[in-house]
C-alpha cells in the first residue's frame, strides 16, 4: 500500500517580476506593482508531498532527516534569502512564483531517497499559491546542473 508524507519549509526572497520580451507598458501592465525596479519580497511557504510503501523498518515512508538535508542543501541554500531575479534559473525567464514552484519539483524530483516526490506547492501570499506535478520540462537539466 501506498502513503504519503507531507512537509512544509519557508524561504525569503525578493524578485522582480519583468519581462525583457515586453514593453515597459506591456511589463506595468502585466505585473503591475511587481514590476517595481527595486523589487520586492514574499516569506514563501514550500510545501512538499512524497509517496511511497511504508518501511517495515522504520515504519515511515521518508526519513524525515534525510528529507529535511535534501531540501535545505537543494532548496533553502540555494534561494533562502535571495534575489531570485539572480539565479541562473531565472536567467532567461521571469521569476513568478510558478517558475519558482517548477525549479523547487526540479531540484526535488531525483534527489529523494526511496519515496517518490508527488507534488510541490509554493505559498506565495495568504491568497496565492502555486502547485506543480511531475513534468518532463527541459528546463529541468539547468537545475540538475547548477544544483550539483
Amino acid at each position: 500500500m501506498k502513503a504519503y508524507f507531507g512537509r512544509r519549509y519557508t524561504l525569503s526572497a525578493s524578485h522582480r517580476l519583468h519581462s525583457d520580451a515586453l514593453s515597459e507598458e506591456e511589463n506595468r501592465a502585466a505585473y503591475g506593482k511587481c514590476n517595481n525596479p527595486h523589487g520586492h519580497g514574499h516569506n514563501y511557504v514550500v510545501e512538499l508531498l512524497v509517496g511511497g510503501q511504508v518501511q517495515a523498518e522504520t515504519g515511515m515512508v521518508i526519513d524525515l532527516a534525510a528529507l529535511d538535508e535534501v531540501v535545505r542543501t537543494r532548496v533553502l541554500v540555494r534561494f533562502d534569502h535571495t534575489n531570485l531575479n539572480l539565479d541562473p534559473f531565472f536567467e532567461n525567464r521571469v521569476p513568478t512564483t510558478e517558475n519558482l514552484c517548477k525549479a523547487v519539483f526540479g531540484l526535488l524530483k531525483t534527489a529523494l531517497p526511496v519515496a517518490k516526490l508527488e507534488y510541490v506547492r509554493v505559498e506565495e501570499t495568504e491568497n496565492n499559491f502555486f502547485q506543480c506535478w511531475d513534468t518532463d520540462d527541459e528546463d529541468m537539466s539547468l537545475m540538475e546542473r547548477r544544483s550539483s
